[in-house]
């Protein structure tokens, strides 16, 4: 599914983004809260309001979980099975809220990357993104 040079550019552009982890995750999420509203009905329990500290640490997660797994991308399945497990027997988050958040990762790393957001990348990202809510879901039943 993906080539070398596109596993190689995956971890590259991910390890760029772990030490803003906490303001790329954020906003991919508030982006996602504010254009699909109904995925915050999995965070009722939290303060998900712009900059609040349950946002800015869930962000954080989510960046570095991608982070790992593009690391790991060979063993994508083993790495991210301990989460699977938790978003779908625990917090029961339907497999399309992966999908949703994905495009709204994408759109935060276009506007963070700027032209360092090319197309190879764009498509790339698209794919890991792709493969790594795939695993996610398998285990929603």
């Amino acid at each position: 599914m993906l080539s070398n040079t596109e596993k190689e550019l995956i971890v590259q552009i991910w390890d760029k983004m772990l030490p803003v982890a906490e303001e790329i995750g954020s906003e991919a999420l508030l982006r996602m809260f504010t254009t699909f509203p109904k995925t915050k009905t999995y965070f009722s329990h939290l303060d998900i309001s712009p900059r609040s500290e349950h946002l800015r640490c869930h962000g954080k997660k989510i960046v570095q979980a991608l982070a790992e797994g593009a690391r790991n991308i060979s063993t994508l399945t083993t790495t991210l099975a301990p989460l699977s497990r938790f978003h779908a027997y625990q917090l029961r988050i339907h497999p399309t809220n992966f999908k949703l958040l994905n495009h709204c990762i994408l759109v935060t790393l276009a506007c963070h990357m700027g032209e360092n957001f090319t197309p190879v990348a764009h498509a790339a990202i698209d794919k890991f993104l792709s493969a790594f809510s795939a695993v996610l879901a398998e285990k929603f039943r």
